[in-house]
């Protein structure tokens, strides 16, 4: 199992690795949960994957078996900055604008958690490591990034486990309802040390 941070500066060195990822969001979010999103040629993708964003694949033989996307909160592309913030200024209508107890920060030390996932064929004995290796990771990558902090949306019941593993994630909105699963919005530090 190999863990990679992808950037438009490296893709090049990855050959497939960048779009297998798209395909297995693509997977995750579309054929899976039924989430309407943009798709094209089997890939997932949104206005938030930018030459600004960067991408943490835990991948086997090209496979990914899990993936998240971090996306800084000083980015704009049009209209559109970050999806937590672009959900609270009412931009995005599939996710409630009062996600947030406070205002949606634009920091260059705040980056944004999205598009988290681990692979349905990854077996149930490999789930955790799976899930340890992309929060290790993801982590790793944030910090090199200059992040003190994370934001995302995450299931409700996720922030236990982040804490199980050392990773200082506290709610900070309400619990929203995503097509019959309750998520809701973290704030995850950078400085904790992870188990």
């Amino acid at each position: 199992m190999e863990v990679t941070t992808l950037s438009y500066q490296n893709l090049h060195v990855h050959g497939q690795l960048f779009a297998n990822m798209f395909r297995a969001r693509h997977r995750t979010f579309i054929q899976q949960a039924k989430w309407e999103l943009p798709q094209a040629d089997g890939m997932e993708f949104d206005q938030y994957d930018t030459p600004a964003s960067r991408w943490v694949a835990v991948h086997r033989h090209g496979e990914v078996m899990a993936g998240v996307r971090l996306t800084p909160t000083t980015h704009r592309c049009g209209i559109y900055s970050y999806m937590i913030r672009d959900a609270q200024l009412g931009l995005l209508q599939t996710i409630p604008s009062n996600l947030l107890q406070f205002e949606a920060p634009v920091d260059p030390n705040i980056w944004e958690s999205s598009r988290v996932f681990v692979s349905d064929l990854v077996p149930a004995a490999e789930r955790l490591r799976v899930q340890m290796q992309l929060i290790h990771e993801m982590v790793v990558s944030a910090r090199e990034l200059g992040a003190t902090t994370l934001l995302g949306i995450i299931p409700e019941n996720s922030p236990r486990l982040a804490r199980r593993v050392g990773l200082d994630c506290v709610p900070v909105g309400p619990v929203m309802d995503f097509g019959g699963a309750g998520s809701v919005c973290v704030s995850i530090s950078m400085a904790t040390k992870l188990h």
